[in-house]
């Protein structure tokens, strides 16, 4: 899962060159080989120009959300006659990736899109391409140094704890002494730190809520399962979850449906097809869910885009390109899943 850098970037909840404003899904639960819904709104300002070879380099797609990662690049360079994209294979080996981006370099692509495995380990590399004149665009997993990109854009991890927070909040907020558990996803990791941090800041706002437990699960259905199971057995009662990956979350339901519970509502975190499809049937306990948008990769390439042929974003006076874009967690509930449902992917 991604990491987000610990300064804010500049929130920017809507299109980077045209990039897109639809949001999808963070987590997979079917078949590796099911092909992950892609923005298919048209690239705006896709009139050709000056031809632009883009190298792309991410981490492998081992997860859900980082195969829609690569699918919205290509896919979006595809909309481009002026693009090419030169991607590579993706690695989760820090030294193969820094190989890769080497290659890259010495190819003499026009600017990179870099997606690292490890932010810190490639920093280097990042370093490297930008003195070299290849302008990199930081994609979600940001860089020890702002030396090392022209532009991060990604995800806001406290955001999306701040925002299930308070969508809890307002549906608990005349029930007194309310309960709520967090079901979170790898403690290791600074993106699940700052997803905890932002709920209990927006739950400081509702003085009738307790958090009176959590627990770490590891982003997979089999620990989700087993993690809300013991969270059911300890909480005889409990008001709300949330549940930070809906991946994960495939597991804590069926650990819900076994205990025969259903008192409490539970929203969930990224937006899986699978739950917009609950949310619309409003059957279950999971009311609603909060994004982690992959199209920001279709938006990276945008920035490199632009970048490669001196242009500054669509709809802003400035004529260069923002040095950091932080995309907005939106939340999803019945009342708005229809706008969502085709940007979820399997």
């Amino acid at each position: 899962m991604p990491q987000i850098p610990s300064r804010r970037g500049l929130l920017f909840g809507g299109a980077a060159v045209g990039a897109t404003a639809l949001l999808a899904s963070c987590t997979s639960n079917e078949p590796k080989n099911s092909k992950p819904a892609v923005s298919d709104r048209p690239a705006a300002d896709d009139k050709p120009g000056k031809p632009v070879t883009i190298g792309f380099a991410g981490p492998q797609a081992d997860h859900g959300w980082l195969n829609a990662i690569n699918e919205n690049a290509k896919s979006r360079a595809e909309k481009y006659s002026d693009v090419t994209l030169e991607i590579t294979e993706g690695s989760n080996d820090t030294a193969a990736q820094i190989g890769q981006i080497e290659t890259l370099i010495n190819k003499k692509v026009d600017v990179l899109v870099i997606l690292p495995a490890d932010g810190k380990a490639l920093t280097q590399v990042g370093l490297k391409a930008m003195r070299a004149g290849i302008p990199v665009v930081n994609l979600d997993r940001i860089f020890n140094s702002p030396q090392a990109y022209r532009c991060w854009i990604g995800g806001d991890n406290y955001g999306m704890g701040f925002n299930a927070g308070q969508y809890i909040g307002e549906k608990l907020k005349g029930k007194q002494n309310a309960k709520v558990v967090e079901l979170a996803g790898l403690d290791n990791l600074e993106l699940t730190k700052q997803r905890t941090q932002g709920f209990d800041d927006a739950l400081k706002n509702y003085p009738n809520i307790t958090k009176v437990a959590r627990q770490a699960a590891e982003f997979t259905v089999e620990s989700g399962q087993s993690k809300m199971a013991q969270l059911l057995q300890a909480q005889k009662h409990i008001d709300a979850l949330w549940n930070h990956d809906d991946d994960q979350g495939v597991g804590a339901l069926r650990a819900i449906e076994q205990a025969g519970r259903d008192e409490f509502l539970m929203v969930g975190g990224a937006g899986a097809l699978s739950a917009f499809e609950q949310i619309k049937q409003d059957k279950g306990v999971l009311k609603a869910t909060v994004l982690y948008p992959p199209t920001m990769a279709a938006s990276a390439i945008d920035l490199a885009r632009a970048l490669g042929q001196g242009k500054g974003v669509s709809g802003m006076a400035e004529f260069e390109i923002p040095a950091s874009i932080t995309l907005f967690s939106a939340v999803v509930d019945k009342t708005n899943v229809d706008q969502y449902m085709p940007t979820g992917f399997r």
